[in-house]
């Protein structure tokens, strides 16, 4: 009867150890649980410490409510053009209602996945393959607003949109790499026109303002070299005024006579022959008076002289 006992007693405790395990749900953060009762939705569970109905309630599933960054494969699409290029998209989403999540679609990986390829399909098919390859941000801005609206009754809310890669066709690509030398060498050779050009200019202004400094400076120069001329002429002629000043006044102040004055009018006839310029000399019609004087001078000099031998 003890054994019987103990192996009742040994059931007992581990039915309700079974069932305290079954009872007590401990939920990771950023995590919630989807709690059915008898099948049906009850609840859901928040991070920490949760007690459910053991054997009633199950846990349906467990929802991620990080974002999540989920890579698609490339997929064709075919632009306005009818040229096929290859598209390489990222998504980041958050689930923002568990409930709706795991109700409202069975796998809402899958959904925004196809969502995405259909919204891409749609946007790409209305451009042209210039416009593709240069409107990745129109094209994210777009695709994230219908995927947004689209998957906001599954309690997802799509945060951005990223083009990965866009690859053209491999003829193509060639033929765009072939344009984008030739545009290359020719803005090469427009900006080596264009600093030649500017190169020219700037020596052609450069000689003309060393010819137009050189100019200004030889006519400063000229004008120094008149002013000094100038006002070297003016003092010679001031020199001379003055030195003809004092003559006049040395001779009013010793009072000459008329022989004196006759004598150095002769002393003055040979200077003035002088010089390369002189070749005409005229005699001055007083030349006759001066020798009249000059005779009386002598003949003065001469009667006196016999006076005193007489």
């Amino acid at each position: 009867m003890g054994t019987e006992q103990l192996i009742v007693a040994l059931v007992v405790v581990a039915v309700v150890g079974f069932a305290l395990a079954r009872t007590i749900r401990i939920i990771p953060q950023a995590t919630a649980a989807i709690i059915e009762r008898l099948g049906r939705y009850h609840r859901t569970l928040s991070p920490g410490l949760n007690l459910v109905m053991p054997f009633i309630d199950r846990i349906k599933e467990m929802i991620d409510l990080r974002e999540q960054v989920v890579s698609f494969p490339p997929q064709p699409v075919i632009t306005s053009d009818n040229l096929v290029v290859s598209i390489d998209t990222v998504i980041y989403f958050q689930v923002t209602n568990p409930k709706a999540a795991t109700y409202e679609i069975a796998n809402f990986l899958v959904g925004v996945e196809q969502l995405t390829v259909t919204t891409l399909r749609n946007v790409v098919g209305g451009m042209d393959l210039e416009r593709t390859l240069t409107s990745r941000e129109e094209i994210n801005t777009e695709l994230r607003g219908v995927l947004d609206e689209a998957t906001g009754k599954w309690g997802i809310r799509v945060n951005r949109v990223e083009l990965k890669a866009i690859d053209p066709p491999a003829s193509i690509q060639d033929s765009m790499e072939k344009q984008m030398r030739a545009d290359r060498d020719k803005r090469a050779a427009v900006l080596t026109a264009e600093g030649q050009k500017q190169a020219a200019i700037l020596t052609a202004e450069g000689e003309k303002t060393a010819a137009v400094l050189r100019a200004r400076g030889e006519a400063e120069a000229a004008v120094l070299r008149a002013q000094a001329e100038a006002e070297a002429a003016a003092m010679r002629a001031k020199g001379q005024a003055d030195a003809i000043g004092m003559v006049f006044k040395a001779i009013h102040e010793g009072n000459p006579d008329q022989r004196l004055l006759a004598y150095q009018y002769l002393q003055m006839l040979p200077e003035l022959a002088k010089g390369d310029a002189n070749k005409l000399w005229i005699v001055p019609s007083e030349m006759g008076r001066v020798l009249e004087n000059l005779g009386g001078l002598f003949g003065g000099d001469k009667d006196s002289g016999n006076g005193k031998e007489s």
